[in-house]
């Protein structure tokens, strides 16, 4: 199980209060973790990512184990403690004004 944690806003869309779990089979990667997401929540299908594309949009992020993974391709494997529920993929709404 990989566990994500969601923005206030995507949270409120989901209606969860804290973290939550997604089964991944395989090894896990952010499109794979982002495909189970959106199976479990359809509600958040084209909020994190665009529909036709399936780019991220531009003010959501995603991190992990301190790193931003934001820019990596979404096929590349999530690191090992979050692909062994130690660590959360965290999915972060970027700010952005003055």
């Amino acid at each position: 199980m990989i566990r994500v944690v969601l923005p206030a806003h995507l949270k409120v869309l989901a209606r969860l209060d804290a973290e939550t779990e997604v089964d991944v089979p395989g090894d896990p990667t952010t499109r794979a973790v982002l495909d189970a997401l959106e199976a479990s929540y359809p509600v958040l299908r084209g909020a994190i990512r665009d529909h036709v594309t399936q780019r991220r949009r531009p003010f959501i992020r995603f991190f992990a184990c301190e790193r931003d993974l934001s820019h990596d391709s979404p096929d590349d494997p999530l690191p090992a403690p979050v692909a062994s529920g130690a660590e959360p993929l965290l999915i972060v709404g970027a700010m952005a004004g003055g």
